[in-house]
């Protein structure tokens, strides 16, 4: 459906190298990577504001790397909106298809689809001014969506919404791509990759380091970048022996179920799949360390306990926990995990 092709672009210091994606149709595609490695240019070379120095795009199997903008039936809804100032909802909606023809009633038909799929049909003739972020975000979508594009491509759309709203656009956008819109949409946060996407690509310093389903990505990622960016913290190189134990770092040895007998790899420990405890507990996990609490760090919801047991692991726990079992830096614990929690990566 959407097929880039070997695209690199260079921009002063900045470039893209040799970025090859595949989109079908109906997918919800997540571009996902820090601030400044190239996720809007890429969107922007899509769309043709931007042409790339070698490479081609191509759209249902045809080629439109040097196709007109308007030509390109592609929609992109930048991060600060872009809604015209001095149009009403209702006349930034109609713009892309001004001077179009097509019949009065047949446009005022689209205009009322597309703001009743985004909500906005009481702010019709509402001015831009005074709407709140979300409204004009569903705005700016409703006037990509009017002109009926192949490919909606999403810059940051989250980014600048508070946490209530966001919640309304995930569900929106979910909509609007479970009602045939094939979506790429870039981002820095993972959470929002898991929440919408069904494809994921990961791009770091102008490449993309790796890609595949979202649930493959994050279950199994490639590299140490790929497992932090996506939010796991204990993940570790290891070498592996015939009785079913990993050796990490040539510092500390845990029971693992290595039932592939893999020699050499990697290993993922998920903070949610340790106990933390003062004691040290009985249970039917084969893996328990005594270690020192380096840093508590509170999140909106539980807290990250890093602690030292040869090599540093990141427990999550809840508020709850923290307050019963009253944790503290610099404080001994104990931690435990099965081995059949630890994922292992080749």
């Amino acid at each position: 459906m959407l097929k880039l092709k070997d695209i690199s672009v260079k921009l002063g210091d900045f470039q893209l190298k040799e970025i090859n994606l595949n989109l079908d149709k109906g997918d919800y595609y997540v571009l996902l990577g820090k601030s400044g490695v190239g996720k809007t240019v890429l969107l922007e070379i899509i769309a043709g504001l931007i042409k790339p120095s070698s490479g081609q795009v191509f759209l249902n199997d045809e080629d439109i790397t040097h196709k007109k903008i308007q030509k390109r039936k592609v929609g992109i809804v930048f991060q600060d909106f872009s809604v015209f100032p001095h149009l009403n909802v209702k006349q930034n909606i109609a713009y892309p298809i001004k001077g179009k023809k097509i019949a009065n009633i047949e446009k005022e038909d689209l205009i009322n689809i597309y703001a009743e799929l985004t909500n906005i049909s009481h702010l019709l003739n509402r001015d831009t001014q005074n709407l709140s972020g979300g409204e004009l975000q569903r705005v700016a979508l409703a006037r990509m969506l009017v002109s009926k594009p192949d490919c909606l491509l999403l810059d940051e759309p989250l980014a600048s919404l508070d946490v209530q709203l966001k919640g309304g656009l995930r569900k929106l956008l979910r909509y609007i791509n479970q009602s045939g819109v094939t979506i790429l949409h870039v981002t820095h946060d993972y959470e929002e990759a898991i929440a919408l996407s069904n494809k994921v690509a990961v791009i770091h310093e102008g490449k993309i380091i790796q890609k595949g389903l979202t649930k493959e990505v994050f279950q199994k990622p490639a590299n140490d970048f790929v497992a932090n960016f996506t939010g796991i913290k204990n993940f570790f190189h290891a070498q592996f022996s015939p009785t079913n134990t990993a050796n990490i770092n040539g510092t500390l040895e845990i029971n693992v179920s290595n039932k592939d007998q893999i020699e050499k790899g990697k290993i993922i420990i998920r903070g949610e799949e340790i106990i933390l405890s003062n004691e040290k507990i009985e249970s039917s996990a084969t893996n328990n360390f005594h270690g020192k609490i380096k840093q508590i760090i509170p999140y909106l919801s539980n807290h990250e306990v890093i602690i030292d047991i040869g090599i540093d692991l990141t427990v999550v726990i809840s508020e709850e926990s923290l307050v019963k079992f009253n944790f503290r830096e610099n404080s001994k614990a104990w931690v435990s995990f099965k081995s059949t929690a630890i994922k292992i990566i080749p």
